[in-house]
């Protein structure tokens, strides 16, 4: 349904954004002793809060507009950047240009998407060589 969806819609924006989310099913404490979804379910990080969580994540490719092209639900140990061709092939988006975080990160990504015709853009990690320059928040 969602694939006939956005062969209607029109996209004028020329980013589409590429992220994920996690979507834990207990509390820290309870990550090793959880049972529910138990083989389907696992443990993954989250970067950004610096804690581990037991559940799932959702990997999302967004237009700039804030329309949904595709999604896809994996365990919590998932990378980023391993759903990251996944979605694109599903949507076929016009837009040429990806906005992703520092989980996209990764020269065999970025080549294997120029391939394909898509330009992946992702913010340098503080410690990468030209990190200030890169990021500079007044070139975005």
């Amino acid at each position: 349904i969602r694939q006939e969806m956005n062969k209607k819609v029109d996209l004028n924006g020329q980013f589409l954004i590429i992220d994920s989310f996690p979507v834990p099913v207990c509390q820290p404490i309870r990550n090793y002793r959880a049972k529910i979804f138990r083989g389907y379910a696992n443990i993954g990080y989250k970067a950004t809060k610096k804690i581990y969580f037991y559940g799932f994540k959702v990997h999302a490719i967004v237009s700039d507009d804030g329309y949904i092209l595709d999604y896809v639900v994996t365990k919590a140990s998932v990378h980023d950047a391993r759903e990251t061709v996944e979605l694109i092939e599903n949507t076929h988006p016009s837009n040429y240009y990806l906005l992703g975080d520092e989980g996209y990160l990764g020269k065999e990504l970025h080549q294997q998407l120029k391939q394909m015709g898509y330009e992946l853009w992702t913010p340098y990690r503080k410690n990468m060589t030209g990190a200030k320059k890169h990021n500079d928040h007044q070139l975005m």
